[in-house]
């Protein structure tokens, strides 16, 4: 996956990018669900060959049909950094977003982009589900899953399904910028639950989430 995004730009500032999952906030629609995870959101716009330029900051929404947990509401998350949001390792993600889905589907002028940082954390009382709703589709056209971190945890493996249930295929992603790219209208995906390798210290799973949907 490096050498992929690095011939859409370069990835100088990653060390930064990856410590920025530190200052994640809690999702508060989650733990009021009794479920906790860590997150920041940012919304872009992308037009065919050109560039991925910052939107205004927004809900994030999806109807009941992609998520039955926390669909049909506006949810506000609190926004990605300025400095993450016009740094390096993030431009250089969404311009090879752009340019390979633009690539699979050449007939889309423009489309709204959406960054999730997030992070699930695991403790000896309970496990991380780094996909709370279940196996799902996400409502949009393209989605790259990308990994930025794990530590001290086991488990943690994407799984893939038809719509009607039948499993295509599992892996796990281990080493930052292991990545999963998805075709969301054709296949569920999710997450198992991650549990502590050693349960008296930290563990979290960090991922980077991008999602293109194309515009009218």
């Amino acid at each position: 996956m490096r050498p992929l995004l690095e011939s859409a730009g370069d990835l100088s500032d990653w060390t930064a990018f990856a410590d920025s999952w530190n200052q994640l906030g809690p999702d508060p629609y989650l733990a009021a669900k009794g479920r906790f995870l860590r997150r920041r959101h940012a919304t872009f716009t992308a037009s065919a060959h050109g560039p991925v330029a910052p939107a205004t900051h927004q809900a994030h929404y999806q109807t009941l049909q992609y998520n039955a947990l926390q669909g049909d509401i506006q949810r506000w998350f609190e926004p990605v950094e300025p400095s993450v949001a016009s740094g390096a390792s993030l431009r250089t993600i969404l311009t090879f977003c752009n340019a390979f889905f633009g690539s699979l589907a050449p007939t889309v002028q423009h489309w709204h982009v959406e960054v999730h940082q997030f992070r699930i954390e695991a403790s000896i009382d309970a496990a991380g589900e780094p996909t709370p709703e279940g196996s799902h589709r996400d409502g949009v056209d393209f989605v790259l899953v990308l990994l930025i971190d794990r530590h001290n945890i086991a488990s943690g493996t994407t799984t893939i399904h038809t719509p009607d249930g039948q499993a295509l295929g599992h892996f796990t992603l281990t080493h930052p910028l292991d990545a999963a790219l998805i075709h969301d209208p054709r296949v569920f995906h999710g997450v198992t639950a991650v549990t502590p390798l050693v349960p008296t210290e930290p563990a979290h799973r960090d991922v980077l989430v991008v999602t293109f949907r194309a515009e009218p």
